[in-house]
């Protein structure tokens, strides 16, 4: 038998306190308890990587590479420290060694020189001109490089635009038919793919035509779909000594204010054959990487431009940043915006770091 006082029995306060943090431990009471805590599944590196939503890897790089007439000699670009232009016997020595690392694809880009340069860029479909040549000795020493050629005149062109000029205006037509002549010098060569970067109309549909109807239906095609009219360059054109000689190149690439324009590119180049479509540049274009990969079912690769990398090492060289960190930083962010495949002059380094 429990013996109740009668003054308790009937009193609102013979009913359990619930609320009572004498009667429930404080860290279990109901106002303390916490169940979401986002910081449980970043304790140790180990859990961090099991829970990481967008991963880096070697496979997803492809690295830009220069390449220049002669024999046994390389030039850093100035305004981008570490980046070489080299002869093709030293270009052969840096790709086997990029693809000893895992990187599985570069981007080639030449530096011609003046005197093969006019108007027309009629050294761009040279057979034995410099890229074609290029391939052809890539393609046979490490037979699994996919090699991806550029399409564009601006390194061919005396006037530095990537399109044929007459009377200050850069012709389309005029321009895509040049630029079909060099796609198919690039396939008979040996490319993996071609990609056009001149933001000339319909020049996708042109060039994948051609390749189809001479028989090279396996190549390719990467499309700068989404390239934009960037400050971003000037390193990349300080490489290739192809700046314009006047105005700018706004009347063909596109303006960096605009993203529905981007939708609009990219549909165009997919009806067109585009295999992969591209943006150009990365960084300062996350929002537009996420926009077209929640459009399209296509791989879409982005391209971590000159001007992005000569300012992470221009801050290194000052001790500002922690290298890096910030190259992995960057790069993730690419991906984490949909990138399936980043170009980056970072390539070996990533990979480096990546393996280690």
């Amino acid at each position: 038998m429990v013996l109740t006082s009668a003054s308790s029995l009937g009193s609102p306060s013979s009913e359990p306190d619930l609320d009572s943090t004498e009667e429930i431990p404080q860290s279990v009471s109901s106002h303390n308890v916490i169940l979401h805590r986002p910081r449980r599944l970043r304790r140790t590196e180990t859990l961090r990587r099991l829970v990481q939503e967008n991963n880096l890897r070697v496979e997803d790089l492809i690295y830009p590479v220069f390449v220049m007439e002669g024999d046994g000699n390389r030039q850093e670009v100035p305004s981008m420290p570490g980046c070489f232009r080299y002869t093709l016997d030293l270009l052969l020595d840096e790709v086997k060694e990029a693809n000893a690392l895992g990187i599985g694809a570069i981007a080639l880009f030449p530096l011609i020189p003046v005197d093969q340069k006019d108007n027309y860029g009629t050294e761009s479909y040279n057979p034995n001109g410099l890229v074609p040549r290029t391939v052809r000795t890539l393609k046979k020493a490490v037979p699994n490089l996919l090699v991806i050629t550029d399409v564009a005149l601006d390194p061919y062109s005396s006037e530095g635009h990537d399109g044929v000029v007459e009377d200050g205006e850069i012709l389309n037509d005029e321009t895509v038919a040049v630029l079909v002549k060099q796609a198919l010098s690039h396939a008979e060569a040996g490319a993996d793919f071609v990609a056009p970067s001149d933001m000339m109309d319909h020049r996708v549909g042109a060039i994948r035509r051609a390749l189809d109807r001479e028989g090279w239906t396996n190549v390719g095609i990467l499309a700068y779909s989404a390239k934009y009219a960037s400050a971003y360059y000037g390193p990349f054109r300080d490489a290739l000594d192809s700046a314009p000689k006047f105005g700018d190149k706004k009347t063909y690439q596109m303006d960096a204010a605009n993203a529905r324009e981007a939708i609009k590119e990219v549909d165009l180049d997919i009806a067109e054959g585009a295999d992969i479509v591209m943006v150009k540049p990365a960084l300062a274009y996350l929002d537009i990487i996420y926009q077209i990969k929640q459009h399209t079912k296509l791989p879409v690769a982005a391209y971590n431009v000159s001007g992005e990398y000569a300012m992470i090492k221009a801050a290194a060289e000052k001790g500002w940043i922690d290298e890096k960190k910030v190259i992995l930083e960057t790069l993730i962010s690419m991906k984490r915006a949909g990138a399936d495949l980043i170009l980056t002059y970072f390539a070996k380094e990533v990979a480096l770091m990546l393996h280690h």
